[in-house]
């Protein structure tokens, strides 16, 4: 300090304690807040959640809805393709079911007696080529002579007594039955051997 600023400091002590009050008049001093005041307004402010709260529950709540969705997209998706695939073989089942008596008709031609041969032999072609069809579908006979008689695929319309074929054995078919892999289009209709 030099000697000028010591003169001065102690030559006019009052002059800078008033200059020091004005100062401090003029600056208002922060209010001091009740205890409960301060309280409520740090539980408000805990209360609201921060941005990036917010963020993080929208961004929650967003991925929720969004698996979901793609759950409930898969469940459709899924369910679709177990739909297209049971329409399928009943929609195959009901047009070849309709071409039935058409193969049962060229059936009884090509076994018929004819004396013409070429007429019998163009039958015989067009029900090969039936038959081709329906195997291109998946489709098969069901014509089981000599085998045990099962219910679930013919349909018994008579009983007969024949001691060459065994107990309860399907002795003839009078309509062929047809099928599609484990689903029944038709019927076998046959008789049964000594039931």
């Amino acid at each position: 300090m030099t000697e000028e600023e010591k003169n001065i400091k102690t030559d006019k002590p009052e002059e800078a304690a008033e200059a020091e009050n004005e100062l401090k008049t003029e600056q208002p001093e922060p209010e001091e807040k009740a205890p409960e005041e301060n309280a409520a307004e740090e539980k408000e402010a805990e209360a609201q959640p921060s941005e990036e709260e917010k963020l993080k529950a929208e961004n929650a709540e967003l991925r929720d809805k969004y698996l979901r969705l793609l759950a409930e997209f898969d469940n459709f998706r899924k369910r679709s393709v177990k739909e297209r695939q049971e329409i399928y073989p009943e929609a195959t089942a009901n047009a070849v079911a309709a071409f039935l008596p058409l193969a049962d008709n060229f059936e009884r031609a090509a076994n018929a007696e004819t004396t013409d041969e070429k007429y019998k032999a163009g039958v015989m072609m067009i029900y090969d080529q039936l038959s081709i069809a329906f195997k291109k579908l998946g489709v098969e006979e069901i014509s089981r002579v000599g085998e045990t008689f099962d219910p679930t695929v013919e349909n018994a319309v008579n009983q007969i007594t024949d001691e060459n074929l065994p107990e309860n054995s399907v002795a003839q078919v009078y309509q062929k039955g047809y099928r599609i892999g484990d689903k029944i289009i038709r019927h076998a209709t046959v008789s049964v051997a000594n039931a």
